[in-house]
């Protein structure tokens, strides 16, 4: 069973930066693919960005350009780290798991960005 646990959310200033890790149980596999997501209130969950293992990389537009998702395969540990942050990105954060047709979840962290 793969266990996703997030930290690094807090609160910061319009402009500032965050860097969210995700800490991935087990091993990680060459098929696993891990992502970021969010979800806002009142708004359905939000694709941001996707990470292979060999580090192929997909941003969503909302994010293109100011956040960068890597992984540590080592460490077991995929980050996000987010520039240039605006008021409109304040969510709750989300790392995925996905190994084959199995999804998992992580219990979210929050961000808020003041303005």
């Amino acid at each position: 069973q793969v266990q996703l646990v997030e930290s690094g959310g807090g609160l910061v200033q319009a402009g500032g930066s965050l860097r969210l890790s995700c800490a991935v149980s087990g091993n990680i596999l060459s098929i696993d693919v891990l992502s970021w997501h969010r979800q806002a209130p009142g708004k359905q969950r939000e694709f941001l960005a996707f990470i292979t293992h060999s580090g192929r990389t997909v941003y969503a537009d909302s994010v293109k350009g100011r956040f960068t998702i890597s992984r540590d395969n080592a460490k077991n540990t995929v980050y996000l780290q987010m520039n240039g942050l605006k008021p409109e990105d304040t969510a709750v954060y989300y790392c995925k798991h996905v190994r084959g047709v199995t999804a998992s979840w992580g219990q979210g962290t929050q961000v808020t960005v003041s303005s």
